[in-house]
């Protein structure tokens, strides 16, 4: 059955890792609540590769910040728009989002929906 998936890379400041940890375990609630099938955060561990462009060249990272890859599946993409709209009223996230108060610069997030093409 293919799958949808919405991704994201972004960098954090270290010393707000815990912050960001809250918020994400609350959006990974919320989400998972309205429907989403998997919700994963995934903070950047092995960032000196030896060969093409390293996450925290692509996210711009700067001293003292690292870089988060995260996605969360859904069953497609309809899935996911509904999903998404559930969760843009949800007064969770309302509460969550001022944007003088997030753990990382909103500018800088990248983010896309992917169709699986392998599933394995």
């Amino acid at each position: 059955m293919a799958r949808y998936v919405d991704g994201f890379v972004l960098p954090v400041p270290k010393r707000k890792i815990p912050a960001y940890r809250r918020l994400a375990k609350l959006a990974a609630k919320v989400w998972k609540d309205h429907g989403a099938l998997e919700y994963r955060e995934c903070v950047g561990e092995d960032m000196k590769v030896p060969f093409g462009v390293p996450f925290p060249r692509t996210a711009k990272c700067r001293p003292g910040e690292t870089v988060f890859f995260s996605w969360i599946v859904y069953r497609s993409r309809a899935h996911r728009d509904r999903v998404n709209q559930k969760v843009m009223k949800d007064p969770r996230i309302a509460a969550s989002c001022d944007a003088k108060d997030m753990p990382f610069d909103m500018k800088r997030m990248s983010y896309g929906g992917f169709e699986v093409l392998v599933e394995a």
